[in-house]
């Protein structure tokens, strides 16, 4: 039987009295930093892609219907000893920092390839075929430069390293699509939204979502 007096074991979300005594013991958090019902802090932080399989899942299965999300205003990056937001606006495209004018252009025809590519229409492949091609070998014909391969590559298609430049080309465009997909959803200013009262939400949400549907249909 689980003794703590909170959801969500080692993923769960403490509020301000919880951490305390997560971390501090029997001390008392000064009241100079607010209300402890005002903090929801996740043990285990975790975006959420606007449109991965996970929100899909909950939306398919009504959970959604119990549980608030916010937008996350912006995705940011560490370029040349500076942090910038990573556009997700043609005009943020436009005054970013992070790419010079010409290099805009390169990267703007192959992020409109990416746009315009459907695995099942042959006609958007442009005589490509991604699956036996390498990531490297696909951005290579558009002649992008290291940084900017290193921005779609860790800042868009998420990947931690670059082994994914000699993997099959059609992951990196599943996951430009996927992060594009994600920031259109809610037209905010990053592809990831977030449990408004924090991640430890999604097992309470869940289960509660569970028992109703099996009461719903039980006999």
């Amino acid at each position: 039987m689980d003794r703590n007096d909170y959801y969500g074991g080692d993923s769960t979300s403490l509020n301000l009295n919880q951490l305390w005594k997560r971390f501090k013991g029997d001390e008392t958090p000064p009241a100079s930093i607010g209300a402890s019902r005002d903090y929801n802090v996740d043990m285990v932080p975790k975006f959420m892609m606007a449109n991965g399989a996970l929100v899909r899942v909950l939306i398919h299965t009504g959970v959604t219907k119990y549980l608030s999300f916010k937008a996350v205003d912006g995705s940011y990056v560490f370029n040349k000893g500076k942090i910038h937001k990573v556009p997700s606006t043609d005009m943020e495209a436009l005054k970013s920092p992070l790419m010079g004018l010409f290099e805009k252009r390169r990267a703007g025809k192959f992020f409109l390839y990416v746009q315009d590519y459907k695995e099942n229409d042959p006609s958007t492949h442009k005589g490509l075929d991604l699956t036996k091609m390498t990531s490297k070998q696909l951005i290579s014909k558009y002649g992008l430069d290291d940084n900017t391969i290193d921005f779609i590559g860790h800042a868009v298609a998420l990947h931690k390293d670059d082994s994914y430049l000699s993997e099959p080309a059609i992951e990196i465009v599943k996951r430009m699509k996927l992060y594009a997909e994600s920031v259109a959803r809610f037209q905010g200013g990053s592809p990831y939204i977030y449990p408004l009262y924090g991640l430890g939400e999604l097992p309470q949400r869940v289960s509660h979502g569970l028992v109703l549907y099996m009461a719903g249909h039980t006999c």
